[in-house]
């Protein structure tokens, strides 16, 4: 079963990264699951849209305990995952998710800078949970190390 879920979680990245690729640039970069989400896993793509960034973002899990519907905070901060920096970009105008048919959550962001300046810095994308559910940073990936589509 975990297999299968697996399965669809990649089919549906890379999905995503392939849609994103079409006539944007796009790219694609992996979320990876802090302590206190252990065994999730996740990826955002980035794609280009006039002097903005959208962000469409796949996870499967969240940590245990967490409040339904699941709400989730996104941040851009400079640095990366191991050397955070400050908050560059807090994309938190809307925080609800879509439970998808396979295991997991989905959610679209949007970042008022270009994808060439968050691709010419150092900058890490950050997934936290709501207030209510601790404030727990549950996802980091760093977009410097990200893969172009």
């Amino acid at each position: 079963m975990k297999l299968a879920g697996s399965l669809a979680l990649l089919m549906i990245t890379a999905s995503l990264a392939g849609c994103s690729t079409s006539s944007n640039h796009g790219v694609n970069v992996p979320l990876v699951a802090t302590r206190q989400n252990t065994g999730q896993i996740g990826s955002v793509t980035l794609t280009s849209q006039d002097k903005q960034t959208g962000l469409s973002f796949f996870i499967s899990g969240a940590p245990s305990g967490v409040t339904l519907p699941l709400r989730l905070y996104t941040f851009i901060n400079k640095g990366s995952c191991q050397q955070p920096g400050p908050v560059a970009y807090a994309l938190n105008d809307q925080v609800n998710t879509e439970r998808q048919a396979v295991r997991g959550w989905t959610m679209s962001r949007t970042a008022p800078v270009e994808l060439s300046v968050l691709l010419s810095n150092e900058h890490s994308i950050l997934v936290r949970t709501a207030p209510e559910s601790g404030n727990v940073d549950i996802f980091c990936g760093d977009i410097k190390q990200a893969s172009a589509g």
